[in-house]
Formats: C-alpha cells, sequence, structure tokens
C-alpha cells in the first residue's frame, strides 16, 4: 500500500489520508470544496461546491498518477437531492468515462458542506 498526499488538495481534516494506492488501485477519501491554498469551504451554490471538489479530486488523482478517465467508481453525497441536475451539470465535465457511481442525500456532510464525492481509479 502506498498512501497519497498533496499540497494541491486539502488535508485530511480527521484521521485518514487523501487517497491510498492498493496495487494498481487508487481508492480516495471523499473530498469536500475545500480551497487548500487556504483551507477554507468554498461559498457558494451547488455548481461552485462541486467544481471545487472535482479540482480537489483531479489533484489527487494526477498525485497518484492518474486521471478522471481512469475513474472505474464515485460515491457522491449529496446533502439536498434538489441540487442532483446541478450536481450532474458539474460533475459530467470531468467524470466524461461515466465510471460506474452511487448519489446518495445525507443529513449533513463535513463542514456543513453541500456535497462530497470519493473516486476508486485504476492507475
Amino acid at each position: 500500500m502506498k498512501v497519497i498526499n498533496t499540497e494541491k488538495a486539502p488535508a485530511a481534516i480527521g484521521p485518514y489520508s487523501q487517497a491510498i494506492v492498493y496495487g494498481d488501485i487508487l481508492f480516495t477519501s471523499g473530498q469536500i470544496p475545500i480551497d487548500p491554498s487556504n483551507g477554507q469551504i468554498v461559498e457558494g451554490d451547488i455548481s461552485i461546491q462541486t467544481e471545487r471538489v472535482m479540482k480537489n479530486i483531479e489533484a489527487v488523482l494526477e498525485s497518484a498518477g492518474t486521471s478522471f478517465e481512469n475513474a472505474i467508481k464515485t460515491t457522491c453525497f449529496l446533502k439536498d437531492m434538489n441540487d442532483f441536475a446541478k450536481f450532474n451539470e458539474e460533475y459530467a465535465k470531468y467524470f466524461t468515462s461515466k465510471p460506474a457511481r452511487s448519489c446518495v442525500a445525507v443529513l449533513k456532510l463535513p463542514k456543513d458542506v453541500l456535497c462530497e464525492v470519493e473516486v476508486i481509479a485504476k492507475i
């Protein structure tokens, strides 16, 4: 196993890693819309927060030597399913290979953000 850590994505806010490589598979932790340059939540609607999440995921993927095109599975968490369509619009800009996905609404996310996404990808 190899731990992935990049300063281009937010540092973990708990006892976990940004991602782990096991064999040729990358497992990311959930990314939320934190700007890694200042550690602050990006304010705005679901589109703005989703864009920041995708940039954070991209940084982790690149640090591990892979990309969105190699995503196998994503798990998406939304604070409000009424944001589903806008979330999908932003998500589709990045995950063009259309990996398998689960998307669920949850009562609350860390730091009260609107979305969180985790990825499994091939290296």
